[in-house]
């Protein structure tokens, strides 16, 4: 007799995403199976190493399209990565790991940091985070996740 496979839930092709460890305010994130890696707009980073333990310090916008708000973070760098960005440029990037929630589903993530100032979305997921988690609807969007209020 086989076992039946617990059915994945489906995601949008974007949703808020909580990264409840580094920000308060969920970011609208693209999800895209294209791209291997996760990657977080992460402005005026700078790394320090203390003991063989490198550190990322940097700001985060969580609003799409606006610089009002802002977050300081400061995390461990779990390794670098060499990234090729859509315009087809390799960069080295700091990959961090953090907890990711869409809707009540939470799990570890990995996210590179990098400039996505010319990007449409501050946050993009990629295929590794949603592997195994998610079934992806690529003309829907936010399935699981609703628009956060502005009060919160």
């Amino acid at each position: 007799m086989a076992t039946r496979k617990k059915p994945r839930p489906v995601i949008g092709w974007r949703e808020f995403v909580d990264l409840p460890e580094l920000v308060g305010y969920p970011i609208k994130a693209k999800i895209d199976t294209g791209a291997r890696t996760s990657a977080l707009h992460a402005f005026d980073l700078t790394l320090a190493e203390v003991d063989d333990v490198t550190t990322a310090s940097f700001e985060i916008h969580p609003d799409q399209r606006s610089a009002r708000h802002s977050e300081a973070v400061s995390c461990e760098v779990l390794s670098f990565r060499k990234v090729r960005s859509s315009n087809g440029k390799s960069e080295l990037r700091p990959v961090i790991l953090t907890t990711a929630r869409i809707g009540k589903i939470e799990w570890p993530i990995e996210i590179s940091l990098t400039s996505r100032d010319d990007m449409g979305f501050r946050m993009l997921l990629g295929r590794s985070a949603i592997r195994k988690q998610f079934l992806v609807h690529p003309s829907r969007s936010f399935l699981l996740s609703t628009k956060p209020s502005k009060e919160s």
